[in-house]
């Protein structure tokens, strides 16, 4: 009889019960499991989710969610005005409002977020801006667009020596300064990000007071060259729309009385610098 079992196992792994035989190819010298066998466990890569893992969880195990910042740099809208002339009025931000969130609207966002407890960010996100209305009364027509000229920015050291039109692009202001000292000022507008303004020591090449875009074809009155087309000159657009708009690249002047004084003291050779 143990003579009959024995012959009956040769002749079924002759049949092919291990892979190689079946042609797998695979060198392995285990049979495969029956079909009518329990299935093996399947690995962690196999593995269906289960029911509790299928649906997300509300909160994230590493904590609460970051949420979107409202504002942020790099923002232009009304928004961002309304935010720096609320936190003008707690004395936050000490400039006219621009519509425009760059680093000086951050420094101020961060001093009103320590004020009430909140987080140091730099930027406005719902919380912040809650606390913020909460705090402060919505914006008069003046307060949002006053018709004073922004505040100057610590000059340049370039700017300290000489005569110069002292441009900054953080406080879009233009200071005329002799010898270190401002003469005057004014706000600016500058090109858009396709056009932008270069920046750097220049000099003023030429000057002309009536002069009419040779590309654009549209007016730029007390022009004053300084980089190869680009010019400090008076906008009628930027007089009516603000910082809605932005040039071609040249510097705009929107108060056309403190631009046509400057023109007439300005002289060919004098230094520009533009800047951040």
């Amino acid at each position: 009889m143990r003579r009959v079992v024995l012959a009956a196992a040769a002749v079924a792994l002759a049949a092919g019960c291990t892979p190689d035989a079946a042609g797998t190819g695979t060198g392995a010298s285990t049979a495969p499991a029956p079909s009518s066998a329990v299935p093996a466990t399947p690995t962690t890569d196999d593995k269906p989710p289960s029911p509790s893992a299928a649906a997300p969880s509300a909160t994230p195990s590493t904590g609460k969610p970051t949420a979107k910042p409202l504002m942020d740099d790099g923002d232009e809208n009304e928004q961002v005005r309304e935010l720096q002339a609320r936190l003008r009025q707690l004395d936050f931000f000490d400039r006219a409002p621009t519509g425009f969130y760059g680093t000086m609207t951050a420094a101020s966002v961060r001093k009103f977020q320590a004020r009430r407890g909140l987080p140091e960010t730099g930027t406005v996100d719902a919380a912040t801006w809650q606390q913020l209305l909460s705090v402060t009364r919505k914006p008069t027509a003046d307060e949002l667009k006053p018709a004073t000229t922004n505040k100057l920015d610590a000059p340049d050291p370039r700017c300290m020596t000489g005569r110069v039109l002292c441009i900054s692009k953080e406080s879009r202001t233009l200071a005329w300064m002799i010898d270190g000292k401002v003469v005057s000022s004014m706000d600016v507008r500058f090109g858009s990000e396709n056009t932008p303004t270069r920046e750097g020591l220049f000099k003023v090449e030429w000057k002309a007071k009536d002069w009419t875009s040779t590309i654009y074809h549209t007016p730029m009155p007390y022009a004053m060259f300084f980089s190869r087309g680009q010019a400090v000159h008076y906008s009628a657009d930027f007089a009516a729309r603000g910082y809605a708009g932005a040039s071609h690249g040249c510097v705009n002047v929107r108060d056309r009385t403190k631009l046509s004084a400057l023109f007439d003291q300005v002289k060919v050779g004098d230094k520009v610098v533009v800047h951040w």
